[in-house]
């Protein structure tokens, strides 16, 4: 495997830990999530991640703007290809 490849794969991992924490932190929306990710993991245009997803555009759409009200079901085929799913943490107290 190439130097490019791994600095590839290394800066995705970073992106991942760093949305993982964001979200558990509450400083991102699930929408704001879901849209970095297909930007800046896969690079894929909406239309091509929803058909991955086997959802709809719109459904995606609606995720992305924060709007709608998706079950677990479509989230969790939203975060599958980046080996998250949607699950209860505890709430911080501080």
């Amino acid at each position: 495997m190439g130097a490019y490849v791994k600095d590839e794969i290394r800066q995705r991992g970073i992106l991942l830990d760093e949305l993982r924490d964001q979200l558990t932190a509450g400083t991102i929306s699930i929408g704001g999530a879901v849209k970095r990710l297909r930007t800046d993991v896969t690079g894929l245009r909406q239309e091509q991640f929803a058909a991955m997803c086997k959802i709809s555009l719109r459904t995606l759409r609606q995720i992305e703007q924060d709007d709608g009200n998706p079950t677990f079901q479509t989230l969790n085929a939203v975060f599958r290809p980046f080996g998250m799913q949607v699950g209860i943490v505890p709430l911080r107290r501080g």
